[in-house]
């Protein structure tokens, strides 16, 4: 989040342009919108490239406030739906519109496969096998 709301537009705009570029991917809460997006990164450092570019790039100074989120999967609406309200998961979009299932710890990722085989809760490319 920008430190400085007078800054707000500055902040989207090197935050767009950061994810049109791969930097990291922005993701955005149905319910909380562009008010406190989500970067999502492979590792730290690209945070704070982040960080360094919108303060430095675009003059918004930043907050990076770490996650608990640790697993993330490919899920759908109908999927999405049951996800709502549940323990140890929220669901994102990113910019493309794809929506992902960011779990806290693989354990609740592996509870609920095993509870509910029938949501969808695709691996992402980058993570393997």
């Amino acid at each position: 989040r920008t430190l400085d709301t007078s800054k707000a537009k500055q902040f989207r705009s090197g935050i767009g342009q950061l994810d049109e570029e791969g930097v990291v991917q922005v993701l955005r809460e149905p319910d909380i919108g562009d008010q406190a997006p989500i970067l999502a990164a492979v590792g730290p450092l690209q945070f704070e490239v982040v960080q360094h570019r919108l303060e430095n790039e675009f003059g918004a100074p930043v907050e990076l406030v770490p996650c608990a989120w640790s697993t993330a999967r490919i899920t759908d609406q109908e999927s999405t739906e049951a996800l709502r309200g549940m323990s140890g998961v929220t669901v994102a979009a990113r910019s493309d519109g794809e929506l992902l299932a960011l779990f806290e710890s693989p354990y609740w990722l592996q509870r609920l496969e095993m509870d509910q085989p029938e949501l969808t809760l695709t691996k992402l490319i980058a993570e393997g096998s």
